[in-house]
């Protein structure tokens, strides 16, 4: 483990894999990835997902940057999240995500798995 914290910030597989590291991280990027949305809005997309695990994935995006969050001052507070600049250029990962992932599928399908 001491290991893997003295990498982090040097090697970009390490990196990516920590900053990466929450089960639903990559689809929250999804998510935000096509609009603005506020928390109720990305819970209804994420039906699996409690609250608090939604609070603990978009708290960890946002400290280490991939999401900005927007606090609006009304009443009642009106929060929205989208992505920041670098996560912005996360999208690129996910369109070669969505590739590798659809052959992947593919060959399932051809294995009868």
């Amino acid at each position: 483990m001491e290991l893997e914290q003295d990498l982090f910030g040097i090697c970009p597989y390490t990196t990516a894999q920590k900053v990466l590291s929450g089960k639903w991280s990559i689809i929250i990027l999804y998510h935000l990835g096509k609009k603005t949305m506020r928390f109720g809005e990305l819970q209804r997309q994420l039906p699996d997902l409690t609250q608090s695990t939604l609070t603990k994935q978009l708290r960890a995006l946002e400290e280490y940057g991939l999401i900005d969050r927007k606090i609006y001052p009304q009443v009642p507070p009106k929060v929205e999240y989208s992505l920041s600049d670098i996560g912005i250029k996360f999208k690129k990962v996910l369109a070669e995500l969505a590739i590798w992932g659809n052959e992947y599928i593919e060959t399932l399908k051809e294995k009868n798995l």
